[in-house]
């Protein structure tokens, strides 16, 4: 096994958190769909309409998106996956050691899930997972709606300072988290349900690929409709630079820079709702 846990106990702790936060709003369906990278977890729900592929943030799993289903699965058929090399469901049994293997990984699965075409919708690495599909292997994706991704760092030192911070901020007295206001970059880290399940993942031993950069080559290429929602605040990289990086070489992206930070305050159900739904088809 390349990544998981350090031992059946620690697995099994944070299979019981898993469960216990596990409120998904839907009826919903369980799959496992094998991929040459492991096993893979997607949790199927929601009606008829428009598939959407929803990935998560990093570490979060699929449960981040549970506030969100009732909202989207109105008007959409859902897929949530648990990320492969992160903890959650899914279990990584080979390397995958860069963009392009995440890439022919998230392939495998959109192959499994029965539709031609799927709109790919991601938050920070789930976004940048979203938006290298587009890059490397487009074939089965319709168009992506990416919430501030990861893959556009000024900085390597302010994106791990931040993740550390973050950490830091889950162990604080209960008094201080609670003093966290909604629209902090740290506030997804006191959230009362990821904070759980984050706590539960320490153990996991993470071996996956994370995030690369994306290049001027990658983003030039990026041919299907694609609406990129940045953070005017993200702790992860200059909105505005990222905008204008896009202009140049991919002006067919449209951006929008919304006045908050990044994380789960920036994807508000109905604001995410919106943005999916008025996001212009091919």
């Amino acid at each position: 096994m390349i990544s998981g846990f350090a031992n059946d106990k620690a697995r099994k702790r944070y299979a019981e958190v898993y469960d216990a936060i596990l409120d998904w709003p839907l009826p919903y369906e369980d799959l496992t769909v094998e991929t040459s990278f492991g096993p893979t977890y997607v949790r199927r729900s929601g009606g008829d309409g428009e598939p959407l592929v929803l990935l998560h943030g990093f570490t979060v799993t699929s449960l981040m998106w549970q506030r969100y289903a009732a909202e989207l699965g109105r008007d959409h058929v859902l897929y949530a996956v648990d990320s492969m090399g992160e903890p959650g469901r899914s279990v990584q049994t080979a390397p995958m050691p860069d963009a392009r293997a995440n890439a022919d990984w998230l392939a495998e699965v959109l192959d499994s899930v029965g539709h031609d075409k799927v709109h790919l919708v991601g938050l920070s690495r789930g976004g940048w997972l979203a938006l290298n599909q587009a890059i490397h292997r487009p074939e089965r994706v319709s168009r992506v709606t990416a919430f501030d991704p990861a893959g556009f760092f000024r900085s390597w030192l302010r994106v791990y300072g931040y993740l550390w911070t973050g950490l830091l901020t889950m162990f604080l007295p209960g008094f201080l988290r609670r003093r966290i206001k909604a629209d902090s970059k740290y506030s997804g880290f006191v959230d009362p349900a990821i904070r759980r399940l984050m706590i539960a993942q320490l153990p996991f031993r993470m071996k996956a690929f994370m995030i690369g950069d994306f290049t001027d080559e990658g983003l030039r290429g990026i041919s299907v409709p694609t609406r990129i929602i940045l953070a005017g605040r993200s702790p992860l990289h200059d909105a505005r630079e990222v905008q204008a990086r896009l202009a140049r070489l991919a002006p067919g992206v449209e951006t929008e820079i919304v006045d908050t930070s990044h994380g789960l305050d920036l994807v508000e159900p109905t604001f995410l709702r919106d943005r999916i739904m008025g996001h212009p088809r091919s």
